[in-house]
């Protein structure tokens, strides 16, 4: 791309910009004055465009040096583009076909241009809209344990590992959102939280639970702690695209080290909002089918997480930590602290599933699983029995079996009133 200093792009100037460059130009073909550029960004960070031409289509991503949502008062660095090539680099190498092909990088210009997913529509629309996916929970499953495994010690070599813990440790003012607008703001009166009206007596009573706030806090320091393995760091509903047959993981900058329930436990609680959302998008006689298939899904996703990760246990263990020489070569079965590992990761992901569901509700970045439900008399009781199952998953999540235990819950708490 001509020139060596930042400049964001518009639609008028991407076609003079990006046309040069061979990896962008052939695959999208004819002549870049021709290209038809649609600017599609919806999300709170970048730049997204939509580039089209007689050979094909391709997205380009570009970071702004601010925070989208907010504006210019609050500046982010452009290096988080660096990130989230690298990350998209090592998901695809990890688990193949899970995320989009990067085609081009422009360290100065903090932008990747990536593969035009055209038929896939972003999850969260779908599951507003009452689309099924096939293959949902199995594909989200595996795809987590494949980058919660294959990226920690249990698999990569010390060295490899720690050199990228020291990589992703650069990657610093992206994972400080994270940390206050997931693990603090909730819980206290942040200046830019926001939440519905009617939610007021809910709010008071999760801010006056100092057990709440201190198991909040103790999950908060593992997350700060923990370089178990490379995050996707923002994986919700948000950041899949589906068809009704298949399925991609995008939008990694987020991407750090941390615990590996972290983003399964992400992606739990935005499932179970997408549950706690319906009755205000579904006819009466379609609600109890379609609830019933997302719970099916979530319950899908964590049980094909724990196959995976026994697969991979069995067959990808070549990292320093539960060796085979304290184990098989002696004669003796390592399951149990497979089983060990897995229930230790299932209760921090039950942990971080309640505290993204209060996030979401209570924080600055809402969902639009409730936020496009336009009268908040009928938003604010749905949104009340999310925020108190969230509670209950965070103080009991040790007694928490698995997917049947949670889904229960969940159907328990969607028909109680809350305070």
């Amino acid at each position: 791309m001509p020139g060596d200093t930042y400049q964001p792009l518009t639609v008028e100037s991407l076609p003079r910009r990006l046309g040069p460059v061979p990896e962008v130009g052939q695959r999208i073909g004819g002549d870049p004055a021709h290209w038809s550029v649609r600017e599609v960004g919806d999300g709170n960070l970048n730049l997204v465009f939509i580039v089209s031409g007689s050979d094909g289509a391709v997205v380009v991503k570009q970071a702004l040096p601010y925070v989208r949502l907010i504006g210019e008062s609050w500046p982010l660095p452009l290096y988080r583009a660096l990130f989230e090539n690298h990350a998209l680099t090592r998901q695809a190498a990890r688990d193949p076909g899970s995320v989009p092909e990067v085609f081009h990088f422009d360290e100065t210009q903090a932008l990747n241009v990536m593969e035009h997913l055209g038929p896939h529509v972003i999850l969260r629309y779908k599951l507003i809209a009452g689309d099924k996916v096939e293959g949902l929970g199995a594909f989200l499953g595996n795809h987590c344990a494949r980058m919660a495994f294959l990226g920690s010690e249990l698999h990569m070599a010390s060295a490899a590992k720690k050199a990228d813990v020291g990589l992703f440790a650069g990657n610093v003012e992206i994972p400080a959102i994270t940390e206050a607008l997931i693990f603090t703001d909730p819980y206290y009166a942040a200046e830019m939280n926001h939440h519905t009206e009617g939610l007021d007596p809910v709010v008071a009573t999760l801010r006056g639970d100092v057990a709440l706030k201190t198991e909040a806090q103790r999950l908060f320091a593992k997350f700060a702690s923990n370089t178990e393995t490379m995050l996707h760091g923002d994986l919700h509903t948000g950041s899949i695209m589906s068809t009704a047959t298949e399925s991609r993981v995008i939008d990694p900058e987020f991407a750090q080290y941390g615990p590996m329930g972290f983003d399964i436990g992400m992606l739990t609680a935005n499932f179970l909002m997408a549950y706690f959302s319906q009755p205000a998008h579904r006819p009466a006689d379609e609600l109890e089918d379609y609830q019933g298939w997302i719970l099916d899904v979530m319950a899908d996703m964590l049980a094909a997480f724990d196959t995976e990760f026994r697969r991979l246990w069995a067959s990808e263990r070549t990292g320093m930590l539960y060796p085979r020489r304290l184990f098989e070569d002696q004669g003796q079965s390592s399951e149990p602290a497979c089983e060990a590992v897995l229930a230790a990761i299932r209760e921090d992901a039950f942990g971080f599933c309640g505290i993204e569901i209060h996030r979401r509700i209570l924080s600055l970045a809402h969902n639009a699983d409730f936020e496009s439900i336009e009268d908040p008399r009928v938003r604010a009781p749905l949104e009340a029995r999310s925020l108190m199952l969230g509670r209950e998953v965070i103080l009991e999540r040790t007694g928490i079996a698995g997917s049947n235990d949670l889904c229960a819950l969940a159907r328990r708490c969607a028909e109680e009133t809350t305070p």
